[in-house]
């Protein structure tokens, strides 16, 4: 299995790239043997079908970029060096994480933590490979256009107490803290969200993972943004299964909102300030 897939448009007509960090769901063999049965039956934290959300943008001239493994194997949103990306209290599963959200443990053993060699295993095997792809590509399209935008794509559970004791809103959009992107990208992208009429919120309780923090460096003409939706937008009210309708709507709403993003996008020489 190839550690990530590129979703390649016809014609790449934007200057945009979205990240699809948490909907692969393969393991490794020697991996898979090690996690608990349960867990494997459902994968809980997995950010389920969203490539297949998300698939009128590679419509629209945009690719994609869909990892193929779980991120029980390594989380490709959190920081390398294990730098926690919250430090509030809340739950906060790690680059080779053993609990799931809910901190239950993920492996027959029960063990607490992932050697060091593991995790750098892991990172040389799966890790880089995906971020340096990510990396080129934004790269390339850096220098020919002289304006990237990197739009990171998530969903989550509505309620998941152990990060947060209320339901999520519909959708929150992370710029950690604002920096990760030109002011009238930010604007353009709450604008459209809100619109809809969905419940959006910015920066809390989510202001954007690694990808989102190290690729977004605006002054540059790097931008970047996290839209974490809750699931019951696009899924069943259980959360297991892909509801057309809703699915459909959502998927209008995202398209309008990478249309507005692509039509706010800064000029070559008007990095950061927009």
């Amino acid at each position: 299995m190839e550690v990530f897939t590129w979703l390649e448009p016809k014609h790449h007509r934007i200057p945009m790239v979205l990240s699809v960090p948490h909907a692969g769901t393969f393991f490794p063999e020697e991996l898979r043997d090690q996690i608990h049965p349960d867990h494997l039956a459902r994968l809980d934290d997995t950010d389920w079908f969203l490539d297949r959300l998300y698939a009128f943008a590679v419509a629209m001239g945009i690719p994609m970029l869909r990892a193929n493994y779980h991120r029980w194997v390594i989380d490709l949103n959190r920081s390398p060096d294990q730098r926690p990306l919250y430090t509030d209290g809340r739950v906060i599963t790690g680059l080779c994480s053993t609990t799931d959200f809910l901190g239950n443990p993920i492996y027959r053993d029960g063990r607490t933590q992932v050697t060091a060699e593991e995790i750098a295993s892991r990172k040389r095997a799966y890790f880089d490979p995906y971020h340096e792809a990510l990396r080129a590509r934004l790269e390339a399209i850096r220098t020919q256009v002289g304006v990237v935008l990197l739009w990171d794509c998530h969903s989550i559970r509505r309620h998941v107490p152990a990060i947060h004791p209320h339901p999520f809103p519909d959708f929150i959009l992370g710029s950690a803290d604002g920096t990760s992107a030109a002011p009238r990208l930010i604007a353009a992208a709450l604008h459209a969200l809100q619109v809809s009429g969905r419940e959006t919120a910015h920066n809390f309780p989510f202001k954007g993972g690694y990808i989102t923090r190290r690729y977004g460096q605006p002054a540059t003409g790097y931008h970047a943004l996290q839209l974490e939706m809750s699931k019951t937008n696009y899924m069943d009210d259980t959360e297991t299964s892909y509801q057309e309708e809703r699915a459909a709507q959502t998927a209008e709403m995202l398209q309008a909102t990478l249309a507005q993003l692509a039509a706010s996008l800064p000029e070559r020489s008007d990095h950061g300030h927009g």
